[in-house]
């Protein structure tokens, strides 16, 4: 095979397609109320074509080859750590194409112009000027020009020519660490990464497209890759759009400040209204133009910069890239949600006069921001959805990599103070106000620095933090001299329905999960959040994030958020009997010394001062979060039957039989611990087959590795525990990066889960790994992919993405 694609090899594959029955059909209707709304469907392309402009029977975009892109090239080409920022999950992404800048830099001293997708640029010659080079043919020329000008082509034939073994693991050659260095060859450089990178063709570390799909995708490329129209936004969205756009632009000041405070809390995620299509989701964006008008999205860094016009508007733009599980959290709009805001924001009784500063100093610190609106108000806001806004951390561009996560343990629980305390202390709720008041300075967050921050200026707010906390211990204890020891009654109890009272956090080393209730077998430690802690949260990790910014800013939100940590763990030990804290929190913090002992030994949490919480026994941790789950009630969720089994039959009674009688088997592995956990890695789904193929079950795999302390940014596996480790065993899917899959036959599983136990030596594990698990190089690999994503949209609805390979393992 020359360097030119052979016309000759797709010719074969049209004739297997033809022999196979394997024909086209397009099908699509234009969208009046879409481009009413918001403009041309895409932004200005080469390749965008009128629907009359595809002959009948022609490949179609959206019929044909998203669906081939979505289900084999999203899995790692999404996102901001797409390689190369190569997003293949819309239009506009396999328009824009790729560039050799990283996004991810932890060294990087000066900060880069932006690059997100939809926004910093709106036009292929935009993204050019920005240096990001095509995937596709930009030069007129024959059909084989077509393809030997699309550097897309050109790496699925790579795969095609050099294509991977079928068995065993991957060579050493491929790299499949977070942090590798990235070959992004252009097309005219792509000879030269052939020769270097034979083996390195598209999908990259995994079996290639088959034949059906690889003739399709070259068949459109061939044609001119052309891009159809994207099928139209319902009837009802447009009505939806329309009320809720109509509410955010109200003119009065409250309403305008209101809608600024949520914009800058909704602003990342996905947003929903409940009861439409699953597919139809929402970015809440600033906008130059009215409602009725295309939007014209304002493209500032950060949600609180200062738009740079005098009037702008809140508006929905449609979410037009495939929706992926590591970004994926949604907030569902509802006609309760906007009663809710009226109930909260609007009949309650207090007066706007002014709307706050873009400045940094203000517009960083939402307690100035905001100072208008009662803090009560915005905590509530907060605790109504807090899965989603713990979410805003944890799937946004803040997460990713060990070092971004190892500021938290790999699992832990969540609860909340009840806004104002207690029943029945209304002088409680004063003094907190006026406490948190006269806090404004020490809270202040590294954002409100702006550029200015520079290298070392984390000493600054690390110094503030640290004073907060010394400042709250001594108010928690001027409470606990007044009112009493903190008492469950001071936890919000989700006012007895609501689930996002309790949270489990899971950290799969460089990702992590938050999902509602307490999954899981007691936790090492537990957090109980109040408004301070959960509104910097989201300053800090999300609203203030810049990923595209220089080292400077990382470092300092890495170290800040080291002070969330133990202020939400300061705030738990309170409800412990006070001769129990300081025990627990040395157990937390082992081989610590040196300077940053001075702040992590300090006992900030009412060190003599006595809970209020009743202990009946002397397991104090395991008793209080069993008193949690009876006042949360409802609230609380349904309990792990499977990781907090305390009777011999732990059955549930939703499940099926056949599910009842596998479930015994997990609850076995779930008890699990240290080093007959070897074999697993953080994430792993298992597909139990069953003799019925559409009655398979999954469950998933989490491993929660034990350290001595979370302290560092660097040298996890010196500071590991491995012996402490343990397993939690999930019913269904959680997490969005699996690390492996494992296929087991239902009567394999007794054998299946005493091999996990008693694994021993590498051979051991290869036998394990060659006949249990599903390895990169398994031909069959791709259809376990598309099997699990299946089973997740049906498990998970609206919730739902598709899930990320760039971290599957090479075992």
């Amino acid at each position: 095979m020359n360097k030119y694609i052979s016309t000759k090899v797709y010719t074969i594959l049209a004739v297997l397609m033809i022999i196979s029955g394997c024909t086209t059909v397009y099908q699509s209707v234009k969208s009046p109320d879409f481009e009413a709304l918001y403009g041309p469907s895409k932004p200005k392309q080469r390749y965008l074509i009128e629907d009359t402009d595809l002959a009948q029977g022609a490949i179609s975009y959206h019929n044909d080859i998203k669906p081939i892109l979505d289900s084999r090239c999203v899995a790692c080409h999404a996102c901001y750590d797409a390689p190369c920022q190569l997003k293949l999950g819309s239009t506009a992404g396999i328009d824009r194409g790729a560039t050799k800048q990283l996004v991810y830099d932890g060294g990087r001293l000066k900060a880069i112009e932006p690059t997100r997708l939809f926004i910093d640029a709106i036009n292929t010659q935009g993204w050019r000027d920005k240096e990001f080079y095509p995937v596709l043919n930009e030069r007129k020329g024959s059909t084989q020009a077509a393809l030997n000008n699309s550097l897309l082509a050109k790496l699925i034939q790579l795969k095609r020519d050099k294509p991977l073994p079928d068995t065993g693991k991957l060579a050493d050659s491929f790299d499949l660490s977070l942090e590798r260095t990235l070959e992004c060859p252009t097309v005219e450089e792509f000879d030269k990464y052939k020769n270097k990178h034979p083996d390195w063709g598209m999908p990259y570390a995994m079996p290639g497209l088959s034949l059906k799909q690889e003739y399709t995708l070259m068949t459109w490329l061939q044609e001119g890759a052309k891009f159809d129209a994207q099928p139209p936004l319902s009837v009802v969205a447009v009505a939806a759009i329309k009320q809720w756009e109509h509410f955010f632009n109200r003119p009065s000041l409250k309403q305008k400040l209101v809608s600024r405070y949520i914009y800058e809390h909704l602003f990342i995620g996905h947003i929903h209204f409940k009861g439409q299509a699953d597919e139809e989701f929402y970015r809440m964006v600033r906008s130059t133009t009215p409602p009725g008008q295309p939007v014209n999205e304002i493209a500032t860094l950060l949600p609180y910069d200062d738009p740079g016009v005098t009037e702008f508007y809140y508006r929905l733009r449609p979410v037009e890239a495939t929706i992926v599980e590591k970004t994926h959290f949604v907030y569902e709009l509802s006609k309760d949600k906007m009663q809710r805001y009226d109930e909260l924001f609007f009949q309650a009784d207090y007066s706007v006069t002014k709307l706050p500063s873009y400045q940094a100093e203000i517009a960083a610190s939402p307690f100035l921001a905001f100072a208008e609106i009662p803090y009560l108000l915005r905590y509530q806001f907060l605790l109504d959805d807090a899965q989603y806004f713990v979410s805003g951390f944890i799937k946004g561009p803040v997460c990713r990599g060990q070092m971004a996560l190892d500021s938290i343990r790999d699992r832990f629980w969540i609860a909340f103070f009840k806004p104002g305390g207690a029943k029945g202390q209304p002088d409680k709720a004063k003094a907190l106000h006026n406490f948190l008041t006269k806090q404004y300075a020490t809270l202040s967050l590294p954002g409100t620095a702006g550029h200015k921050l520079g290298l070392f200026g984390f000493h600054k707010y690390d110094d503030l933090a640290e004073q907060y906390l010394k400042n709250k211990d001594a108010f928690a204890n001027h409470l606990i001299e007044e009112f009493g020891g903190f008492q469950m009654e001071d936890i919000w109890d989700g006012e007895g329905s609501n689930q996002n009272a309790a949270l489990t956090v899971f950290r799969h080393f460089d990702s992590a999960t938050v999902v509602t209730g307490l999954v899981g077998d007691i936790p090492l430690t537990g957090w109980v959040v109040d408004y301070p802690i959960f509104e910097r949260l989201h300053y800090l990790l999300v609203a203030g994030f810049d990923v595209y910014s220089s080292v400077d800013h990382q470092l300092a939100s890495r170290k800040y958020m080291d002070f969330f940590r133990m202020d939400g763990e300061n705030n738990f030990l309170r409800f412990m009997p006070a001769d129990q804290r300081k025990e627990m929190h040395d157990s937390w913090y082992k081989g610590i010394s040196g300077k940053i002992a001075s702040y992590i030994d300090t006992p900030y949490y009412s060190a003599g001062y006595e809970t209020g919480v009743n202990y009946q026994t002397t397991r104090y941790k395991k008793e209080f979060f069993n008193q949690l789950r009876q006042r949360l009630g409802k609230a609380a969720g349904d309990k792990d039957i499977l990781n907090q089994c305390d009777e011999e039959a732990c059955i549930s009674k939703e499940a099926s039989s056949l599910q009842q009688d596998i479930d015994v088997f997990m609850r076995k592995l779930a008890q699990f611990k240290g080093h007959e956990l070897d074999v697993l890695p953080e994430m792993s789904l298992v597909r139990v087959r069953t003799k019925q193929e559409h009655s398979d079950l999954v469950y998933t795999l989490l491993l929660n590795k034990s350290l001595e302390n979370i302290t560092f940014m660097i040298g996890e596996d010196d500071r590991r525990e491995r012996g402490l480790d343990t397993l939690t065993v999930i019913p269904g899917f959680l997490g969005s990066y699996p690390n492996f899959f494992f296929n087991v036959q239902e009567e394999q599983l007794p054998e299946f889960i005493e091999a996990i136990k008693h694994i021993q030596s590498s051979d051991d594990k290869e036998a394990f790994y060659s006949k249990y698990g599903i390895r990169r190089t398994n031909p069959e690999i791709w259809q376990y992919v598309d099997w699990f994503n299946a089973q997740h949209k049906k498990y998970r609805g609206v919730r739902a993405g598709l899930f990320d390979l760039n971290r599957y393992h090479n075992l």
